[in-house]
């Protein structure tokens, strides 16, 4: 089954990174909500000194001819495969139409070499409007929305496939081949019913308990598992799994499988899977570190 661009990680979350570098008005509604991680809010009532208070970037209603636009860096640069612009609650001040372009030499100055990932397309209001991305294989490491020729976006997600420098795997360092900012991806689950997948591979440790992958209650047999297609095939020497903040809801314990898919396309039903590690019990609301015997080439781990 094909991956759904909006399955794939936000190359602009503020928490990888991403950040509104300028924008060329932001009158009503400051450019940084942009990226807010949190879902758009409306506020029934509230006001500011310069007109009604929104959950998003809003320009001022435009006199001369032109466009307003925003400059963001991606917090992960890769290859965009999908955008959402979410206009929630802008229904009468919500840009006709919006397009973007990328650049991917690091910098977003005046002499950048923007290229087009979304021709201007129509927008509606109150809708988070999805946009598949087929620009080729790009490095991209800044946007820049453009919107016609005024108006409000609440939030800008930016759904691709993490290309860190790659350097980062040169000289045999140890580096983590799961996290998200390597390029790692949580390509499937059982279940995420409370928390999304692409959790587990996050930056930093977990803020709160919807900060993780959570499954609902198991009421009949089997078990839940996850699947990391890591950054880049390596051995592995260390394994680290954390239940901060889960404490009536961690799992009693885990096993972690692991295979070398090679070249060919992943299966997760025919993959050759062999244990990392054994099942072994867990602690609640614990950071858990374990040292595994120095594995051979592997590509995907299965965590139960």
């Amino acid at each position: 089954m094909p991956v759904m661009f909006t399955d794939l990680p936000d190359l602009a979350a503020e928490r990888l990174g991403g950040a509104v570098l300028a924008a060329n008005d932001d009158f009503f509604a400051p450019k940084e909500a942009l990226l807010h991680a949190a879902a758009p809010v409306w506020r029934e009532g509230e006001y500011t000194d310069r007109g009604k208070w929104m959950d998003g970037w809003e320009t001022r209603r435009r006199r001369t001819p032109g466009h307003d636009w925003a400059i963001i860096q991606l917090g992960a640069p890769g290859i965009v495969r999908g955008v959402v612009i979410d206009t929630a609650f802008f229904t009468g001040n919500f840009p006709e139409s919006a397009s973007i372009e990328g650049c991917g030499d690091g910098a977003a100055g005046p002499d950048a070499a923007w290229f087009p990932l979304l021709t201007r397309s129509t927008l509606a209001g109150n809708t988070r409007n999805e946009f598949a991305i087929a620009a080729g294989d790009e490095r991209v490491t800044h946007l820049r929305l453009n919107i016609f020729p005024d108006g409000g976006v609440a939030r800008l997600r930016v759904h691709g496939e993490v290309l860190p420098d790659p350097k980062i795997f040169t000289g045999g360092r140890e580096i983590d081949l799961a996290a998200l900012v390597h390029g790692g991806v949580v390509t499937e689950c059982s279940d995420m019913h409370y928390g999304n997948r692409q959790n587990l591979i996050l930056p930093g440790r977990s803020t709160h308990m919807g900060d993780g992958w959570e499954t609902k209650r198991r009421r009949g047999p089997g078990h839940d598992w996850t699947i990391v297609r890591l950054a880049r095939a390596g051995s592995i020497r260390r394994v680290e799994l954390d239940t901060d903040h889960y404490k009536g809801n961690a799992p009693g314990s885990c096993t972690i499988e692991m295979c070398d898919a090679g070249n060919e396309r992943f299966d997760a039903a025919t993959a050759k899977w062999t244990p990392l590690l054994p099942d072994t019990p867990l602690s609640a609301d614990a950071r858990h570190a374990w040292d595994v015997p120095i594995t051979p080439r592997i590509t995907h781990v299965r965590l139960n």
